[in-house]
């Protein structure tokens, strides 16, 4: 296969079943982390930017801002390289080194903001950060991933409908809630698609998405601090909220059993999965979502030290119990 241009390597059509997840149902992950960028983000970076460069000033300008933790960042790193277009990321705190050092090898301006906003994340002071300099710089361009339309079309048009064509009529699809662009795509695809599919959405404990109160997050990717404006909980079945420390002994869990190094926001949300599985019978269709891989997180959420200081959890008595068990 040549294409001719990066953003589009995307590998929308793998699924690993997991077989004997659950002890009644092998539901089926679909794996995003084999595209350009290595996450499900390339989708909706690439709808952005195609559509700031059709709408917006920024074919003149060459310079677009945007907040990320990590992965988005990445993905519009990639793009905005291709294109010869500056881009200005502003992270925090809890995005990974690796992606840091990725977003500055592709020649992005990294932003760190590690002041915390009143809800105890850094989205908020991200955001202000960003209207700071939209007001010092006219000509700077915000895709602005948490409002735009976009960010739900991609995943409506691409995520979804792989779903559908390849798995057909769905019983429950599990899904993380971050920005709720993906979560709220697909969720829209099926509820005209496939309507009685059950949408089950995830997120971390400490995000305030599901109208919960807010706390330390450590892990970037899912949860929020700042209520994303796309979520709509009528579409959904079932929220639930999984602590931090539930999915990354849930990320450890699947590399070892299945030899698929999964990314935080995978495990919390087949840590979710895990937790309603008792409701599936063997032959319903489950789908969950995995949006990226986890070589990103092998100083973090793979790392015994890391573990030990944030959740106070010794990661070889977990691994040494967990071999016992199978």
């Amino acid at each position: 296969m040549i294409v001719e241009d990066i953003s589009d390597i995307i590998n929308d059509d793998v699924f690993l079943r997991l077989t004997d997840f659950c002890e009644t149902n092998s539901p089926i992950l679909k794996i995003e982390g084999l595209s350009a960028s290595g996450s499900i983000k390339i989708k909706a970076a690439k709808y952005l930017l195609e559509d700031a460069l059709i709408n917006t000033n920024l074919s003149n300008s060459k310079h677009f801002i945007e907040s990320s933790s990590g992965n988005m960042g990445v993905a519009l790193s990639i793009i905005a390289a291709s294109k010869s277009l500056r881009f200005t990321c502003v992270a925090d705190a809890n995005t990974s080194e690796q992606n840091i050092k990725t977003m500055r090898a592709l020649g992005t301006e990294v932003i760190i903001i590690t002041q915390k906003d009143e809800k105890g994340g850094y989205l908020g002071n991200r955001l202000s950060y960003i209207k700071s300099r939209l007001n010092e710089d006219p000509s700077l361009i915000w895709l602005n991933q948490y409002a735009n339309p976009g960010n739900v079309k991609s995943h409506y048009s691409l995520t979804a409908k792989s779903i559908h064509q390849s798995i057909g009529d769905v019983d429950y699809l599990v899904i993380g809630a971050g920005t709720t662009g993906t979560l709220m795509g697909c969720a829209e695809y099926f509820r005209v698609h496939s309507p009685n599919t059950k949408v089950i959405a995830v997120d971390s404990v400490g995000s305030v998405t599901f109208g919960t109160q807010a706390g330390p997050r450590f892990l970037p990717g899912l949860g929020a601090s700042v209520l994303p404006p796309f979520f709509n909980e009528t579409h959904v079945d079932q929220l639930i909220q999984v602590p931090e420390i539930q999915a990354v002994k849930m990320c450890r869990e699947i590399a070892q059993k299945y030899g698929y190094l999964a990314g935080a926001s995978t495990g919390t949300v087949l840590a979710g999965l895990k937790s309603v599985s008792h409701r599936f019978k063997e032959s319903d269709k489950v789908v969950a979502i995995s949006p990226d891989l986890g070589a990103g997180y092998v100083s973090t959420v793979f790392n015994n030290e890391w573990c030990e200081e944030k959740y106070g959890f010794i990661a070889e008595r977990e691994n040494e119990e967990y071999a016992k068990a199978i």
